[in-house]
């Protein structure tokens, strides 16, 4: 198992554990950080805590053209899967299903982020993917993302709504 290999975000020696912005580092299974500021605060200045400053000499913390971070890359992969979600047929074809569950499981070995890879290979081998159809596989997903969820200490979305919050829009007239 991958766990065995490597430790869950073990932090290499002598590298920190929360950057300049307060934030916790991710680091990869090679020790490079996974953030979104990598590229803006070296190791060493965010091992003494020193922020990037930008050339105007203000603090940039939050550069919208660099790599995702772990949290920005979460979120825009749930939006990625519940579309595909919504938008898989009611009444799949054999091969519409076979390249669905082709598609979660090539993505579960090339998801960037390698211990959340691990732990949705995991998932899989304990609640293989359903694509049945849309319903079907739109509540796998969101009992995934719960399982998720719950792992990160955030509450679980009620998984009778995911077709109103990924598909059709809340009910309110808010997405209209």
């Amino acid at each position: 198992m991958a766990e065995d290999k490597h430790e869950k975000n073990q932090v290499p020696t002598g590298m920190p554990t929360f950057g300049a912005s307060g934030r916790k580092i991710i680091y990869d299974e090679n020790g490079k950080p996974v953030t979104k500021n990598s590229s803006l605060v070296t190791p060493a200045k965010a091992a003494a805590g020193v922020a990037a400053t930008s050339a105007a000499g203000t603090t940039d913390i939050t550069a919208n053209d660099c790599p995702p971070d772990v949290e920005e890359l979460g979120r825009s992969t749930w939006t990625l899967l519940h579309s595909i979600a919504a938008t898989y047929p009611e009444n799949p074809t054999p091969e519409q299903k076979n390249y669905l569950k082709s598609f979660i499981t090539s993505f579960s070995h090339l998801y960037p982020c390698f211990y959340c890879a691990d732990d949705f290979r995991e998932n899989i081998r304990k609640d293989e993917v359903k694509v049945g159809n849309r319903d079907e596989f739109g509540q796998w997903l969101c009992d995934q993302h719960n399982i998720v969820n719950e792992k990160l200490g955030k509450p679980k979305f009620d998984c009778k709504l995911w077709k109103e919050r990924w598909k059709d829009g809340w009910k309110d007239g808010r997405c209209d």
